[in-house]
Order: structure tokens, then sequence, then C-alpha cells
């Protein structure tokens, strides 16, 4: 890999929001971390009679802990619930276009090799199939946004 092309890498991984990316070839690896940006405080005199209590956390929120996508309400029967999480960085779809129907829904029944999302990465759209049969209870990503490797996605309880 050459230094034009090292160069290049920069820039994309400055304009998007991967953390790290690790490239290996017959000359070498190379590997680009984004900074992270230090966590900013604010403090605030107290109202009178009443004291609130703020705090920043130190580090960054990992996306997954996101506010989740709620559908409908849909109550699992017991705890043992499986994570469906992405296998590559892109950007989750959870239609195969803007005028078709959602993949799944909450509530829907999902089977072993049946596409439950596309992932969009470098401008290929990748079907992602399902490895479990079960039921989905929760979307925990919103529809057109980024996702990173091995962001859970959906949460089923197996059948």
């Amino acid at each position: 890999m050459d230094l034009k092309q090292i160069h290049e890498l920069i820039k994309l991984i400055n304009k998007s929001n991967i953390g790290e990316i690790s490239i290996e070839d017959k000359d070498g690896k190379v590997t680009i971390k984004q900074k992270e940006e230090p966590a900013i405080s604010y403090a605030s005199a107290p109202l009178p009679q009443q004291v609130y209590n703020v705090s920043v956390p130190t580090s960054p929120k990992p996306v997954e802990a996101a506010l989740p996508v709620t559908d409908t309400v849909y109550a699992p029967k017991s705890d043992n619930l499986i994570t469906i999480k992405s296998p590559m960085i892109g950007t989750f779809y959870r239609r195969p276009s803007p005028d078709k129907p959602n993949f799944l829904e909450i509530g829907s029944e999902v089977i072993s090799g049946k596409v439950v999302c596309i992932i969009e990465a470098m401008k290929l759209f990748n079907e992602i199939e399902a490895e479990i049969n079960g039921t989905v209870v929760k979307v925990l990503v919103e529809d057109n946004s980024p996702v990173e490797y091995d962001q859970p996605l959906f949460l089923v309880e197996p059948n």
C-alpha cells in the first residue's frame, strides 16, 4: 500500500464515523484510528431549594446505546433472547427499497436463511440473513443509520 492510498484512507475515516480500520496486504499492515474527542462537562448554578446533579460520561456511548426503535410492544415469554448482530460496518436498511415494506417488524417470525435487513458498505448492498428461528422482540437500530461491526441490530426470542 503506497502513501497516497494511506492518505486517501485517512481522509475517508475522518469523513465517516468509523472508529478504527485495519488493512493488511502483501506489503504489510496499516491501522488507522480516529482520535476520540474529550468529553466536555458543563456546570450551572443550583436553583434555590433545588439541587441538580449533572454528569457527563467520560467516554462516548456506543451506538447500540442509542434509543431503540419501537414500532409495537411485544412481551417475550423468556429471558433467553438472541441478538442478531451486524457482520460489517455500513448503513442499516430495514427494507429493500423506500417503497417496499420492512423485512421485519416487532412480533415477526424469523426463519433461518430469511433476509432480515440490508447493510450498504462501499456502494454494495449486502442482504443479512438470520441464522436462527424465532420472533422479533426489539429492533435496536433506526432505518438508514450507520452501524458498526458486531453492533446488535435485533433481539429475537428463539422458538
